[in-house]
């Protein structure tokens, strides 16, 4: 993971891909590390039905020589730290769901009519 304005400032994170996420989420102070900027806020309901906010970054992620600039939420040192569905299908990944696996996509492109 790195700042995308930076690209010197880099952090090595062991991420679970997650498919039920939507965005990644990386601890603070590892995003603070490598100086990733809160940008907004997001709204974001718990398994046990409360709303929380956390704060949205940027930033470049490379997966299996895949590199992507992705949105990431600032998560707390306990939760977990997942990379999401949005920078699975940038960085052209998926999960193989009978391995566990990643794996390349098949990338679709709707010609002109």
């Amino acid at each position: 993971m790195r700042n995308p304005q930076q690209r010197t400032l880099e952090a090595h994170v062991e991420l679970l891909a997650d498919t039920g996420a939507i965005y990644s989420v990386i601890p603070s102070r590892t995003l603070e590390s490598i100086k990733i900027e809160r940008r907004s806020m997001r709204r974001m309901r718990l398994a046990d039905g409360r709303v929380i906010e956390k704060y949205l970054g940027i930033a470049e992620i490379e997966v299996s020589g895949e590199t992507a600039h992705s949105s990431v939420i600032f998560g707390k040192d306990e939760d977990a730290s997942v990379l999401g569905v949005t920078a699975l299908e940038e960085l052209g990944l998926q999960v193989d769901p009978l391995t566990g696996e990643l794996k390349p996509m098949e990338l679709l492109l709707l010609p002109r009519l």
